[in-house]
């Protein structure tokens, strides 16, 4: 298994695209994966999932579970497969559980506020 650490992010945390805050939390996680850059995992119940549209798109990673892919619609674009979230996540990393991740790039900012 590999060393995967999941801790509860310090302060808030928010999602931005298209001039517009997809996601804000207090309540976000933090994981840590030895290889990769830590993720922030948003509480669903904390993203405006309105913006949010499921996509056929799915990876498997052999310590964290299938990974279903979301895209983002803003008003100018739709930014395909941004986020990700294990809907049934295995047991070592159960805690994200209904949270999604957002891949940081040029359109899409993750920080804390």
């Amino acid at each position: 298994m590999a060393d995967i650490t999941i801790r509860k992010a310090e302060g808030t945390w928010t999602v931005r695209a298209g001039g517009a805050v997809l996601a804000e939390s207090k309540n976000a996680l933090e994981l840590s994966e030895p290889g990769y850059p830590d993720v922030i995992y948003f509480p669903r119940g904390d993203i405006a999932m309105a913006f949010l549209d499921d996509t056929d798109h799915r990876t498997t990673c052999p310590h964290k579970g299938e990974a279903r892919y979301f895209s983002i619609v803003t008003k100018s674009q739709t930014l395909e497969n941004a986020a990700w979230s294990y809907a049934d996540p295995k047991p070592d990393v159960a805690r994200i559980k209904d949270h999604l991740a957002f891949y940081s790039s040029d359109t899409v900012t993750v920080e804390r506020v």
